[in-house]
């Protein structure tokens, strides 16, 4: 069975020798988030530290950050949740099994399970433990992760709220926004900043609440099941609620109390709403590696901040990836992987790559079986693909996806990052199969395109290929070519610092073995390795305004070059700063993560 509270997890990871106590003081301020980011790093065992500086709350760290413990912790879940995603994405699946009685007994059996589990389970405000206590929000810990954070952030916040024009678990959303809970112009203790995504269920909520000239009722719940915490993060329909799968996963009933939209079983919760009021939210160290600067976002009326009476804090802390998180990632896509091939007929495969910051970058692989009788192959059902794939649900944040036809290679592995690339630069002709989407939504919190001035909005590009190769690409560079510090990062690909000269350029100026050239500010550190390369390529760059071509030319609106592809990934003006750890900061985390892993 599933653990119904935080607290009987971290008991029974103590038990397998997968969670550590440290008792030494750690300050909230820095410190403690850099040491999380070592402990990920190792590999280490979860956290309990317990004694925190001007908290009373002791705080968990490290909880899903390793494969294996995340296995452990949800080992009674994962089959019965992937059953019911499977059912849920193909319901004619139960049908599949129909002249085999016994497996369609035994499937139907295990979604009837999953069922009961998915339904939460009402109780009354007196039952819920998370009601036992009262607190405020400077009495919770102060975690602020990178220097120039605007203040305290709950890094791992579950926040429910439910439809106005259909309240009830069934219209429900549970996400994980961040939450700051000090700094800026916020008044202590009364307010909080909540950062929302535009395209994620509460901001429906949100505006039905607004269109009915009301206020929308939030609660922010911080603890309890795994399985919660995860559910929050899951790119569910907006007819799903999260607190379905949080049963299933958690195998047991969630405890809701009714009439106050509170989840039972967690560490806090702080209750409150939000109006039409904005205030400034921000600077925070975000999951791509920089800082999400100030903006105006909803402001959190809060009216009462609650905990449980062995309450426990957990956190995570964001950053260039890998990180914790990565881990959550890997294991929602190993969960959901089948969903996007059933929903997009002709797509087989997706991979929204994490060392790009997930989703700068994303490969895809899928059916190509227009004009099946040319014998010149070329991408054309791919292109439907393509965008049927950028307007699907989270993705549609992909600001770069490559594409490419399963005919030409059955053992294509999106999962292989180098051999897929590979396979793109051997087949692609920048002259044709490359296409842009510009002005539109983006990911909130890349600021690749921000020149204007715009939040959320950017541009995208997709690249399809679809036929036998073209070119043979080259490992080294054999010849001098017209470019500052060039280094080869793999085949077919360099980095440059400069390029001399690129108007006068022609494509027989560069080796067609190098169609992909990327110009950065350190060629040697971005070459360094994939990892280096990725980051500072897709997460430096827009597509619309930092990518050029050798003869480059416009023809009926299309864009295309007859040379090899250039982007400018240099540092701009306009982008965000990168996340730095001070070297004292660096110095305490070091000497604090040697003392935990000398008790592994």
């Amino acid at each position: 069975m599933g653990y119904l509270t935080l607290r009987s997890c971290v008991e029974d990871l103590r038990r397998v020798g997968e969670l550590i106590e440290y008792s030494d003081p750690v300050d909230p301020y820095l410190e403690l988030a850099a040491v999380q980011r070592r402990l990920y790093f190792h590999g280490a065992p979860a956290v309990l530290f317990t004694n925190i500086y001007n908290c009373r709350f002791p705080m968990l760290s490290n909880l899903f950050g390793t494969e294996n413990r995340i296995n452990y912790i949800f080992r009674d879940g994962i089959e019965p949740l992937r059953n019911a995603i499977e059912l849920s994405a193909d319901p004619v699946s139960l049908l599949s099994v129909r002249f085999n009685l016994r497996s369609m007994f035994s499937l139907g059996m295990r979604a009837l399970s999953s069922f009961f589990y998915s339904c939460p389970r009402r109780v009354s405000s007196r039952r819920a433990a998370v009601l036992s206590c009262r607190t405020s929000l400077d009495n919770l810990p102060q975690l602020v992760s990178w220097q120039d954070d605007g203040g305290a952030y709950i890094t791992l916040p579950m926040v429910y709220t439910e439809d106005p024009n259909r309240s009830g678990f069934s219209g429900s959303n549970l996400g994980m926004y961040r939450v700051q809970i000090s700094g800026n112009d916020y008044v202590p203790n009364v307010e909080a900043g909540l950062h929302y995504q535009i395209h994620r269920g509460i901001a429906k909520h949100h505006a039905a609440a607004i269109a009915r000239k009301e206020s929308l009722r939030v609660n922010v719940f911080i603890g309890g099941s795994p399985a919660m915490i995860l559910a929050a993060v899951m790119p569910l329909p907006d007819n799903v609620s999260e607190l379905f799968l949080a049963g299933i996963l958690g195998r047991h009933r969630i405890p809701m109390c009714a009439d106050l939209g509170i989840y039972a079983e967690s560490d806090f919760c702080i209750c409150g709403k939000l109006g039409t009021v904005m205030k400034r939210e921000g600077a925070f160290g975000d999951h791509l590696g920089y800082y999400s600067l100030e903006h105006e976002f909803p402001v959190l009326e809060v009216e009462s901040v609650y905990h449980r009476r062995d309450a426990i804090f957990p956190f995570t802390v964001v950053g260039r990836p890998p990180q914790e998180d990565t881990q959550f990632g890997k294991f929602i896509h190993n969960l959901v992987r089948d969903i996007v091939p059933q929903k997009i007929a002709g797509v087989s495969a997706v991979h929204a790559i994490d060392e790009a910051g997930v989703h700068p970058l994303l490969f895809a692989v899928g059916r190509e079986s227009y004009f099946p009788y040319n014998k010149k192959r070329r991408a054309a059902e791919l292109h439907t693909l393509a965008h049927a794939i950028l307007g699907y649900g989270q993705l549609s944040l992909v600001k770069y996806l490559f594409i490419a036809a399963e005919e030409d290679d059955s053992m294509l592995d999106v999962y292989n990052i180098a051999g897929f690339l590979r396979h793109i630069l051997l087949r692609v002709d920048w002259r044709q199969d490359i296409h842009f989407v510009t002005k539109t939504n983006a990911d909130t919190l890349d600021y690749s395109g921000y020149f204007d001035c715009e939040l959320s909005r950017g541009s995208k590009m997709f690249v399809a290929v679809s036929g036998e190769p073209i070119r043979e690409l080259c490992d080294s560079l054999n010849a001098d070519i017209p470019c500052v510090n060039p280094r080869v990062v793999m085949p077919g690909v360099i980095c440059v610092e400069k390029i001399i000269d690129l108007s006068g350029l022609r494509a027989a100026d560069i080796p067609d073995g190098f169609p992909l050239i990327v110009v950065v500010d350190d060629s040697q550190e971005a070459a360094a390795s994939l990892r280096n390369f990725l980051w500072t390529t897709f997460t430096k760059s827009d597509p619309a305004s930092d990518i050029y071509g050798i003869e480059e030319f416009l023809y009926k609106k299309h864009w295309g070059c007859k040379g090899a592809l250039i982007i400018d990934a240099k540092k701009k003006n306009h982008h965000a700063p990168e996340l730095i750890e001070s070297p004292d900061i660096k110095k305490r985390a070091d000497n604090i993560v040697q003392k935990i892993l000398k008790q592994k």
